[in-house]
């Protein structure tokens, strides 16, 4: 008898940010295979019963390749079990929900994608800078700072003159050599951009300036994965509607 796989975002680090629907799937499933990113508070809500399998990744250390991690998907719910696949931001974006559905499609396991929060929307969110605003940035651009082995580099030049905002994931490895490829493609050095590191979670931190700083300022500041880079004018609108602290959390400012 088959079972069921939901591919199901977590949201960006604060558990709050889980869906509804992400939740109530989390608290029936069977099995839970989650990601590094996801807040031990949302594996407290999974049934006591329920096998939690760790499948997390980091820089140069996988615990499972991802033909693995497909693969162990498919027997699970071939098995009968309802799979609940926990994926840190939303599993469409940057989070290789397409490749597990593809292989889950090819297996005939029946799937449902639950949509989540992602990193890079929410991250500036909660540094204070809205990543599209009326009359700054028309626009918003998401892209992975990490192409991964045999990936094409992006499109320096059209990246340089994307309109309004561009957002950058998994790249603080690479900051001085991304915003340097922004510069020498084009884009002001002086355009404003900020690193947002562990966004809506306890530890965030975030410095911004402009392309030209941005990298040497975060690696002063000492912010570490996960983090994004925000590219584009609407960052310097931070400094008035910056809202979050650590200990205030999700509070409005006073």
């Amino acid at each position: 008898m088959s079972g069921m796989v939901y591919l199901v975002g977590a949201g960006p680090g604060d558990p709050e940010l889980i869906t509804l629907r992400g939740l109530r799937v989390l608290r029936k499933a069977d099995v839970v295979v989650y990601d590094r990113l996801v807040a031990p508070e949302l594996l407290a809500e999974a049934r006591p019963d329920a096998e939690r399998i760790y499948v997390g990744k980091a820089s140069g250390a996988h615990t499972l390749p991802q033909a693995a991690i497909n693969a162990l998907l498919v027997a699970k719910a071939q098995a009968g079990a309802v799979v609940c696949r926990l994926k840190g931001g939303d599993p469409f974006v940057f989070g290789r929900g397409g490749e597990e559905a593809a292989d889950l499609a090819a297996a005939g396991v029946p799937f449902r994608v639950v949509p989540g929060v992602t990193a890079g929307i929410a991250g500036p969110a909660h540094a204070g800078i809205p990543v599209t605003h009326r009359g700054v940035a028309p626009a918003v651009t998401l892209v992975t700072g990490h192409a991964g082995e045999g990936a094409s580099e992006p499109d320096w030049a059209w990246l340089a003159a994307a309109p309004g905002t561009v957002v950058f994931y998994m790249g603080l490895s690479r900051l001085t050599e991304l915003t340097a490829q922004l510069i020498a493609h084009g884009r002001d050095a002086g355009t404003p951009a900020a690193v947002v590191a562990w966004a809506t979670t306890p530890q965030q931190r975030s410095v911004a300036g402009s392309l030209a700083t941005v990298a040497a300022d975060a690696a002063t500041a000492g912010l570490g994965s996960p983090a994004v880079l925000v590219v584009g004018e609407a960052v310097a609108l931070q400094p008035e509607l910056a809202w979050f602290t650590p200990n205030g959390g999700d509070l409005v400012r006073r």
